[in-house]
């Protein structure tokens, strides 16, 4: 059973779907009327070289390496576990903060076994700031085990993520929510105008 209303959210994919795109095109998005997202997100290009930079930390705009070569002749790469921690301690440090939402790439192996940005998931929703994440249809009942079911399924299509977002922002209860405090620079920002 799905909670419709939880500030957690996955974007289940199918091979072919481009969560990164629909996550990327829906931060800057957010970012624009401005929210603040922090997070990861995967780049752009799907089979760059290992040393090439994989993923963006979103409220940076810092591209980083998450691959690293299997060894000397070798011609595939393996996630870095070295990298993954180190942009969870730069988003970590941004969500101290403060944040409307949060971004998480995928819930890949590490996730599954526990580690990689898990904290931040939990972290995040300690906080009470609404989650976002992207899991593969393979991995989606170890998603459930890791949520305990309380997590909104999106389909992996922009219009999905707005209507649950639209939804967290109806649901905010309390002045210090996330969600009403994005809305609230929104309104500062359109004052101005």
């Amino acid at each position: 059973m799905f909670d419709s209303h939880s500030d957690l959210a996955a974007i289940v994919y199918r091979d072919g779907d481009d969560p990164d795109a629909v996550l990327r095109h829906f931060a800057m998005s957010l970012r624009s009327r401005g929210c603040r997202v922090v997070g990861l997100i995967q780049s752009a290009r799907r089979r760059q070289a290992c040393h090439e930079p994989s993923g963006v930390i979103i409220h940076s705009g810092r591209r980083i390496g998450l691959w690293r070569q299997l060894g000397p002749g070798a011609e595939g790469c393996r996630l870095d576990p070295g990298q993954l921690v180190d942009a969870g301690r730069q988003i970590a440090a941004e969500l101290a903060n403060g944040a409307d939402l949060v971004i998480i790439s995928r819930f890949g192996r590490q996730e599954s076994e526990g580690h990689g940005l898990c904290g931040l998931i939990l972290a995040a929703l300690e906080m009470d700031i609404p989650v976002v994440i992207a899991v593969a249809t393979w991995r989606f009942n170890e998603w459930l085990r890791f949520a305990e079911g309380m997590s909104v399924k999106l389909a992996c299509r922009p219009a999905a993520l707005q209507a649950w977002w639209q939804g967290t922002k109806r649901d905010a209860s309390g002045p210090g929510s996330a969600s009403r405090a994005c809305l609230g620079r929104v309104c500062e920002t359109l004052k101005s105008y």
